[in-house]
């Protein structure tokens, strides 16, 4: 027993010692513990989290960049394509909002200011685009109102105002040329007496002044295009060189560059200022019946009886083709840059565009029919006006009555708006610059021909006041507004 509790001591001792054995040194001396380092940080518990959060989202970020490196490894080239071309399409789609919007803000500030208003204008009417709505604010005139000018012997065949709208020219089929009543009159004479006369010896057919009012010429069925001081009515020089009747003529506006037209089927370019002829252009299947101009180089003519209403390109010597009446054209006017309307011996009027061959608008037998029921035919369209850049437009018949006409939106509609009774054969109308009347010229035949005649109307120039809006001005005070120089002229 005494040995077994010795062995018992002494596994209790070697455990007792092991524990000491392995912190001791060789010496059996307890071994001291490794130094911390002065500078090092512990680290809290917050700086675990963070490390943790970057630790995840650099594996986010290498899991979306594996995503996408297999979606573009699984996407197609015509894929790729696609996708580019939506994400161009949606930027270019910003760039123009925010452009539209930028554009938007300068022009309503530009517009709060009376000169940015006129120049929008101006840029507007360059383009063709500018249409002032005026032709809901014109009242019927009063027929009391319409001022009478008598003065020519044979029927007026065509007129023009001057660019202030003080003076009115006409001329007619006896060759004469008047400023008026009674200001300036310049006869004409019988055939081969062209040597005693600084006149015309054969009917005037058309007539133009330059948009300054320096110059105003006339073309005769003499084939002549004479030249005329306007302010003098003093004869400055005479153009030759068409083969048959001159029917049309006009300036180009702010310049002296002159267009005529005639029945021998060619359009011909002038310099007035330099009395010079510049070049001939051919293309009509017809004799050529009216042509208008305005401020691009370029000229606007009624081929008659070929059909056709046609646009000429000077620099370019191209033209443009229309068709759209079944009868002869017989009047045609710009309305502005890219609009035009026309008028033809079958009734109608018809409203273009220069974007579309077809008319826009076409308005049949507008002044109506005459005959009897079995042999109705249309009047004829003889004259057309438009009052520039604006809505507003009238043509003239032999029906008794000038009607007005409102354009619609776009120029695709054509709305009749009244009719002011005038007797006779209307072969000229024109509006005043401003709009504030309206002149015809009268005759008891019509300008090309002698197919009818009206025993009963006055060879004449009409003034018609045009009023606006329900407010409108007396007959009294519609006068005030008018030039002095026509105030005396229709006393």
């Amino acid at each position: 027993m005494a040995a077994a509790g010795r062995k018992a001591q002494g596994a209790a001792a070697g455990r007792r010692r092991r524990p000491r054995a392995a912190g001791a040194g060789s010496g059996g001396k307890p071994r001291p513990a490794p130094a911390r380092p002065r500078d090092e940080e512990v680290s809290s518990d917050s700086e675990a989290e963070s490390l943790a959060e970057g630790q995840q989202q650099q594996r986010r970020r290498r899991r979306e960049e594996e995503e996408e490196e297999e979606e573009e490894v699984e996407e197609t080239p015509q894929e790729k394509k696609l996708r580019l071309a939506k994400l161009y399409l949606e930027q270019l789609r910003q760039h123009e909002e925010e452009q539209a919007e930028e554009e938007e803000e300068e022009n309503a500030a530009f517009l709060r200011d009376p000169v940015g208003e006129r120049l929008k204008e101006d840029v507007l009417e360059q383009k063709g685009r500018l249409q002032r709505l005026v032709a809901k604010e014109v009242q019927p005139p009063d027929p009391l109102s319409i001022r009478v000018l008598r003065g020519h012997q044979q029927p007026v065949t065509c007129l023009v105002i001057s660019p202030d709208d003080k003076f009115i020219f006409s001329a007619a089929k006896d060759g004469s040329v008047e400023s008026g009543k009674r200001l300036y009159v310049m006869p004409g004479g019988k055939k081969g007496t062209g040597g005693q006369h600084m006149g015309h010896t054969a009917q005037v057919l058309c007539m133009a002044i330059s948009s300054d009012g320096k110059y105003l010429v006339t073309g005769d069925r003499n084939k002549l295009i004479l030249v005329w001081e306007a302010a003098t009515c003093k004869r400055l020089h005479t153009f030759t060189g068409h083969r048959d009747a001159v029917s049309g003529l006009s300036f180009q506006k702010g310049t002296h560059q002159l267009y005529s037209a005639s029945h021998d089927r060619s359009v011909k370019v002038w310099n007035v200022a330099e009395n010079a002829y510049v070049e001939t252009l051919f293309g009509h299947q017809d004799v050529i019946t009216g042509l208008d101009s305005l401020s691009r180089e370029c000229c606007v003519t009624s081929g008659g009886r070929d059909g056709t209403v046609r646009v000429w390109k000077i620099p370019e010597e191209s033209q443009l083709i229309f068709y759209g009446h079944q009868g002869s054209i017989d009047c045609i006017q710009l309305i502005n840059e890219e609009h035009m309307v026309s008028g033809a011996d079958d009734g109608s009027v018809a409203l273009w565009g220069l974007t579309k061959k077809k008319p826009l608008a076409l308005v049949r037998q507008s002044h109506g029919t005459q005959g009897e029921s079995d042999l109705q035919q249309p009047y004829w369209v003889s004259a057309v006006a438009a009052l520039r850049n604006s809505d507003l437009v009238a043509t003239g018949s032999h029906s008794g009555s000038v009607k007005l006409w409102k354009c619609g939106e776009g120029f695709r509609k054509l709305e009749p708006l009244c009719d002011i009774p005038l007797v006779g054969f209307i072969n000229s109308l024109k509006f005043s610059a401003t709009g504030d009347f309206l002149v015809a010229g009268v005759g008891q035949e019509h300008r090309l021909g002698r197919w009818w005649r009206a025993k009963e109307a006055k060879n004449s120039i009409c003034i018609i006041p045009l009023k606006r809006g329900a407010g409108a001005p007396s007959s009294g005070a519609a006068d005030r507004a008018w030039p002095r120089e026509l105030q005396e002229l229709a006393q």
